[in-house]
C-alpha cells in the first residue's frame, strides 16, 4: 500500500493535470474510482455501483443522516453505546429535519450480554414513528460485537407490515468490524454501511466507504457536489435538472482530496482478498480471544468484552483495580505495549491484537497487565 501511495504521489507531483484529470474523467473502463469501487465491492460481496467513496466513517454517517428525507414526527432510534460521531450525525440531522431522537440500552453489562437479549430489546424499542435505527457493529466502548444479521431480521419483520414510506432503515457504523470479522457486508441486511478503512483494513488515512443497495441510494439527497457522476455535470452544462434517482457515485464527495491515499486504498482491499477474509478474521479472533481469556483470569482485572464468540471481535476493554484507564495505558506504554482508552463518558483501557501481532506479544501484554 505504501508503494501504491508513493507511486500515485510521484505521478501527481510530476504532472497533476495528466495524473488527476485522466484518472478521474476517463471512460468508465479506465476510471480509477470505478476500479477502486470494484476492489471494495468484491470484498463487501456487492456491486461497484453500490459503493460511494468517502473520507471517513464520520463523513459517511453524515451523508446518510443529512441526505434522508426525515421530517417532524419521524424518529431516529439509536443506542446509548454509540460513538460521539454517530450521535452527533443524528443530532445535527434532527436539528435540520425536525425529527426526534431516542436512545436505548441494548444490554446492562456488555460482558454478560446475549444475542437473544440484544435482539429482544431492539424489537421492543421500535415504534410506529421510527424511521431509522442507527447502530454500531463493533463497539469501541466495550468491544462487544452486535448480531447485525439478527437485528436486520427484526427490522425486516417490522417493515413487512408497513408502507414503503414508513420503513425503518438500518444504518450501521462498521469501522471496527470491516477487516476484523468475516461477514459479507452486502448480505448482512443493513440499509447503509459506513466505515473508514484506516483501522482493521490497514488502508490509508483519510479514506472510507459508504455502501447501500441501489434502492436506498435513491432515498438520499446529495449534500456535496460530486466529480463522480457525469450526469450532474451534463445537467449543469445544459442548464436543466439532474435526471434519474440518486446513485452511489452522486453521493461521492467531489473536490480535490489526497488522491494518492484515496487511490491507494485498493491495495489494502486486494491484500485482504489475497490473504483471505476468513483467514484474517480467524487470526484476529484467535489472538484477541487469547487476550480476553488471559485478562479474565487475572483476579484484579474486570473484563467488559464478552467471551462469547458471537459477541466479540478485536477490541478488549477492561479495568484494573486501583488504576485509572489512563494510568494503565501509560504503564503499558512504558513497557513498549500500545494500549488505549475508550473515548466515552465511562472509559476503559483497551488492548487490540491485529494481524501483525503474535501469540507471544499477546501473552507479554497480559503479563504486563498482571504486574500492575
Amino acid at each position: 500500500m505504501r508503494a501504491a501511495i508513493e507511486g500515485f504521489r510521484r505521478a501527481i507531483d510530476e504532472n497533476p493535470f495528466l495524473a488527476v484529470e485522466h484518472r478521474l474523467f476517463e471512460a468508465e473502463s479506465e476510471n480509477i474510482e470505478r476500479r477502486i469501487c470494484e476492489d471494495i465491492a468484491a470484498y463487501l460481496g456487492g456491486r461497484p455501483e453500490e459503493v460511494a467513496l468517502t473520507g471517513s466513517t464520520t463523513m459517511g454517517l453524515a451523508l446518510v443522516y443529512h441526505g434522508l428525507p426525515l421530517k417532524p414526527g419521524d424518529e431516529i432510534l439509536t443506542t446509548t453505546h454509540d460513538h460521539v460521531v454517530h450521535h452527533e450525525s443524528i443530532r445535527l440531522s434532527a436539528l435540520r429535519s425536525g425529527a426526534s431522537v431516542r436512545k436505548i440500552a441494548l444490554f446492562d453489562e456488555a460482558a454478560s450480554a446475549t444475542v437473544e437479549g440484544i435482539v429482544a430489546r431492539v424489537r421492543a424499542a421500535i415504534r410506529p414513528a421510527t424511521r431509522v435505527l442507527g447502530i454500531t457493529w463493533v463497539h469501541s466502548a466495550t468491544g462487544i460485537r452486535l448480531p447485525i444479521r439478527r437485528i436486520a431480521e427484526v427490522v425486516q419483520e417490522v417493515n413487512r407490515g408497513r408502507a414503503e414510506a414508513d420503513h425503518v432503515l438500518l444504518v450501521v457504523d462498521g469501522v471496527h468490524g470491516i477487516g476484523a470479522v468475516e461477514d459479507a457486508i452486502a448480505q448482512m441486511g443493513c440499509d447503509f454501511f459506513s466505515a473508514g478503512t484506516h483501522k482493521w483494513m490497514f488502508g490509508p488515512r483519510g479514506t472510507g466507504l459508504l455502501w447501500a443497495p441501489a434502492r436506498n441510494w435513491a432515498r438520499l439527497t446529495p449534500l456535496i457536489p460530486t466529480f463522480s457522476d457525469r450526469e450532474c455535470f451534463d445537467a449543469w452544462a445544459e442548464n436543466r435538472p439532474v435526471k434519474g434517482p440518486t446513485v452511489a457515485a452522486r453521493m461521492t464527495p467531489g473536490g480535490f482530496h489526497a488522491f494518492e491515499h484515496q487511490w491507494g486504498v485498493s491495495a489494502a482491499f486486494r491484500m485482504h482478498w489475497q490473504i483471505g477474509p476468513a483467514r484474517i478474521a480467524g487470526r484476529v479472533f484467535e489472538l484477541n480471544d487469547r487476550c480476553r481469556r488471559g485478562l479474565a483470569a487475572l483476579p484484579k482485572v474486570r473484563l467488559h468484552t464478552p467471551l462469547d464468540r458471537e459477541l466479540a471481535a478485536g477490541i478488549n476493554c477492561f479495568e484494573v483495580a486501583g488504576h485509572s484507564p489512563v494510568a494503565v495505558v501509560q504503564a503499558l506504554l512504558a513497557k513498549g505495549i500500545v494500549a488505549s482508552t475508550s473515548p466515552y463518558a465511562v472509559s476503559y483501557a483497551r488492548l487490540s491484537a491485529g494481524l501483525m501481532n503474535t501469540p507471544e506479544e499477546v501473552d507479554r501484554a497480559v503479563a504486563a497487565v498482571a504486574r500492575l
